[in-house]
């Protein structure tokens, strides 16, 4: 038991440490995207003729740099709640309902099983079955179900789910997968941006045409001005497939610690094959917040195509390789239970 403690504390340490160094990365790459924006305008311009604009003053870089810790700040303080939001789903606070109920006592228990406080909890509103976690440390942590999924699962199947969320709220993973979601949104945000921008035109130089001022664009200003375009367009990718990259390895070992929790792998790989068996999408959850949950909220085609393509563009890790490892770990626990009893 104490190096399982000590195995979670480590990875509570590695998720903090992820999580600032995001945070950092992510700035940094706004201060780019301003600042070599600045530098890309002020060579293009800086040979133009009298009168006309010349760019001096770093203003994209400065208003990119404070964009950028002002969605850093609101991922951390309202991400979580965002998240919720942008999937309809409604807080249980009086259970109403048999299934409200068991799905509330088995958090309960799930908390205690993992010793972190009760989180808030949730249902959304949705017929596809999936389940998530939020919240930026264990104490603002909130536990989300569809309303697919309290009508399929059975109460061991429910608690295996349960338990693998609680595994990532105990992980600081939560932290981690929130702040991307809210990233992720940003960096597409400001690719559209850019592609309207382009669409419509931009007036460098004089004379009002459009493009490098007369053909006369000062060459380093037009290579940094392609490096800046070019970082703006592969930006949204990249992004996504290092959450997708994050998310795989964070669900093996969610699985893993929620099984510790149950002591009851079998349970949590049942339920997470009829998630899988059902092909609709969780319409009400984002491909930009597919990593947050328990399986791709999209028809999951891709997670199971073998090879490169399943390994680099999907969100989750294939199911049969989840399901298999659950299968190898309950087969351990009963030849290892009898020879330790």
């Amino acid at each position: 038991m104490t190096a399982g403690h000590g195995n979670l504390f480590e990875e509570q340490e590695r998720n903090r440490r992820r999580s600032f160094w995001l945070v950092t990365l992510f700035v940094m790459f706004f201060g780019w995207v301003g600042f070599g924006g600045d530098l890309a305008f002020y060579f293009l311009t800086r040979d133009a003729g009298p009168g006309a604009y010349q760019h001096v003053i770093p203003v994209i870089g400065i208003v990119a740099t404070l964009v950028a810790g002002g969605i850093a700040w609101f991922a951390w303080e309202k991400g979580a709640d965002r998240v919720l939001w942008a999937t309809g789903a409604w807080e249980v606070i009086e259970p109403s309902t048999p299934q409200q109920k068991q799905y509330v006592n088995v958090v309960e228990e799930m908390a205690i099983a993992a010793g972190l406080p009760r989180p808030r909890i949730w249902v959304v509103p949705d017929p596809d079955p999936n389940a998530f976690a939020t919240g930026r440390d264990p104490g603002h942590a909130s536990i989300a179900v569809t309303e697919g999924l309290l009508g399929r699962l059975n109460r061991e199947e429910l608690q295996g789910v349960v338990a693998h969320e609680m595994a990532h709220i105990a992980n600081w993973d939560t932290r981690l997968m929130t702040l991307l979601a809210a990233m992720l949104g940003a960096i597409a945000l400001m690719s559209d941006g850019l592609g309207r921008m382009m669409r419509g035109g931009v007036r460098v130089g004089s004379g009002g045409s459009r493009g490098s001022g007369k053909g006369k664009g000062n060459p380093l200003g037009l290579i940094l001005l392609v490096l800046w375009v070019f970082t703006l367009l592969i930006a949204p990718v990249v992004s996504r497939l290092l959450a997708m990259a994050v998310s795989r390895k964070r669900e093996f070992l969610a699985d893993a610690s929620g099984s510790q929790f149950t002591r009851n792998p079998l349970a949590l790989a049942s339920a997470l094959e009829k998630l899988e068996n059902d092909p609709a999408p969780t319409r009400t959850i984002s491909q930009g917040a597919a990593h947050l949950c328990i399986v791709d909220p999209s028809e999951r085609k891709v997670s199971e195509r073998p090879g490169l393509v399943g390994d680099v563009f999907a969100s989750h890790p294939p199911m049969r390789e989840r399901v298999a490892r659950l299968r190898g770990m309950a087969y351990q626990s009963s030849v290892v239970g009898p020879e330790t009893a």
